[in-house]
């Protein structure tokens, strides 16, 4: 029996890569890492979006998420969402603390990015650019998996922290 040639390694690895779904990524920044990044599709004609994902700290120092920006949109703000009796209310904010050791999960209802004036219509299976402003760590620009509307976010969504 032949030996497989090694090219045929490199073949059926380029081919397994290139037939796998795309999913969101991960991205480090020193200890910070932000873990899949995702926005659900917008209608036609909605002018804002929202984007979660998960910041974990595996260093010994605190850090912020302080600032985001996306060219998707006219604007981006940090903002949260804390029940007030029955109703829900979102509210911006200046930073969510990122601290030494923990995750941090940005979710619906919690914690989240509010891209605010799209420019056009967020679209399932397509990405969009988001850069992140931490206050030591420093910027990051990561890759944004717009899922569909009616789809649950990536499993690291659910293990989320509130505010």
């Amino acid at each position: 029996m032949s030996r497989p040639q090694p090219w045929l390694y490199s073949l059926v690895a380029v081919l397994a890569l290139a037939g796998a779904p795309a999913h969101a990524r991960d991205y480090a920044l020193g200890a910070l890492h932000i873990v899949e990044p995702y926005a659900r599709a917008t209608p036609p004609g909605a002018r804002t979006a929202g984007a979660w994902m998960r910041i974990e700290n595996r260093g010994n120092g605190n850090d912020e998420l302080v600032g985001v920006a996306s060219p998707v949109a006219d604007g981006a703000e940090l903002h949260v969402t804390r029940m007030e009796g029955n109703v829900a209310q979102m509210r911006p904010v200046n930073g969510i603390g990122i601290p030494a050791g923990a995750v941090v999960a940005l979710v619906p209802q919690g914690y989240h990015v509010m891209l605010i004036g799209l420019h056009r219509p967020l679209v399932a299976g397509e990405s969009f650019p988001l850069t992140l402003s931490f206050a030591k760590a420093g910027k990051i620009d990561i890759d944004v998996s717009v899922i569909a509307l009616s789809a649950v976010g990536p499993a690291a969504a659910s293990q989320h922290t509130h505010p």
